[in-house]
């Protein structure tokens, strides 16, 4: 069987796809061969579920860092299926649940004389694809392939997580990468933490620091969860925000809070234009206007000279902030900025070269494999 590297996590949007990326990049960069895939799609563009074919479906999120690393399309390893409430329900009503044809599908994917790396990306948790036979722990198993868990770091509870990756993988696990870091934490974790965890036969190959930029979110992927009204500047939909500023005071406290902020969306109400002003001259991606009124055609003048595209929506203020709050975080690396940032990220802070010694995979990087 080709050499497999699991990357998998305790939990969704840890980061499995940034440390994708960043071995892959590694990998091509030390002239090696790379495939890549999802065994479960999670991320796709598609209408007709329920009668569309898995034949040949590669994930978004598999096409994007395909297209970013100009890997071959012949290395975009297919998904056997899909990970959505429509697909489990129809496994369900089939009373096909036992592992079996998805895996067999995914085995002889993998199973060959590729000279180089499978890495292939798991589902959300632990337990995720366990109606396909596909979870993190049956893939280990089955593929007798090692685990590399990304794992967000919030506390010390985070260990909880590990502890319980380490019981359900076994030997299959490989090591962990700890994610989203707070830089003030991460000497600390690297000078307790650490230790304490390789007592526990846990071994960390990395601990990357938190990055507002990978927790940003695009303009038009707020415009999509707010089902938002662009006002002006539709074009500027790409636009990465990574804070959020509520305009709800004095325009004076108001303009001096802004000032300490960067990349901002604000959410103020439709008929507080001093506040809506005031945030133009900020570093303001983008205004997102609640409740009754329209803006005046005064402001729409300086957010089109100034390109700060203006959202209206038909919430109020503390439901649109809740949207807004749950999408930092929450969203894919689909953006090149962001795919670069992430490749930097993971080369400045993972040990790759110790990841590849933990599989048995034969590459130096000093000697350029």
């Amino acid at each position: 069987m080709s050499d497999i590297l699991l990357i998998g996590s305790c939990e969704s949007f840890s980061g499995k796809s940034a440390i994708v990326l960043g071995i892959a990049k590694r990998l091509l960069e030390s002239n090696k061969k790379v495939r890549i895939g999802k065994p479960l799609a999670t991320c796709i563009e598609l209408t007709n579920l329920p009668s569309m074919s898995y034949e040949g479906l590669i994930d978004d999120d598999v096409k994007f860092i395909g297209s970013t690393l100009n890997i071959e399309e012949e290395n975009l390893i297919s998904s056997v299926g899909l990970l959505d409430n429509i697909s489990a329900e129809k496994r369900i009503s089939n009373k096909d649940l036992l592992p079996g044809k998805a895996f067999d599908q995914i085995e002889g994917l993998v199973n060959d004389d590729f000279e180089g790396l499978n890495i292939l990306e798991a589902a959300g948790s632990l337990n995720e694809g366990m109606i396909y036979g596909l979870s993190l722990p049956q893939l280990a198993k089955s593929l007798n392939a090692k685990v590399l868990i990304v794992n967000i770091w919030e506390d010390c509870t985070s260990v909880d997580a590990l502890l319980d990756a380490k019981k359900q993988l076994g030997d299959h696990l490989a090591g962990v990468v700890l994610n989203a870091v707070m830089p003030k934490d991460v000497e600390k974790i690297k000078k307790e933490i650490i230790p304490a965890l390789n007592e526990m036969n846990i071994e960390v190959f990395g601990v990357m620091p938190k990055s507002p930029l990978l927790r940003s979110v695009t303009v038009g992927e707020l415009i999509r969860r707010l089902d938002a009204q662009v006002i002006c500047c539709p074009d500027k939909d790409q636009l990465l925000v990574e804070t959020l500023s509520i305009g709800a005071m004095g325009v004076n406290s108001a303009m001096e809070f802004f000032r300490r902020r960067r990349n901002m969306a604000v959410v103020t109400g439709a008929d507080r234009t001093d506040i809506q002003l005031a945030a133009l001259e900020a570093s303001t991606q983008c205004l997102i206007l609640t409740g009754l009124g329209e803006p005046l055609s005064q402001l729409i003048h300086r957010a089109e000279e100034l390109e700060v595209p203006i959202l209206k929506v038909e919430l109020d203020t503390l439901a649109a902030v809740e949207i807004i709050e749950q999408a930092f975080g929450h969203v894919r690396i689909h953006e090149s900025i962001k795919a670069s940032y992430a490749v930097q990220l993971v080369q400045e802070n993972v040990n790759l070269q110790r990841i590849l010694e933990k599989i048995d995979f034969p590459c130096n990087f000093s000697d350029k494999c």
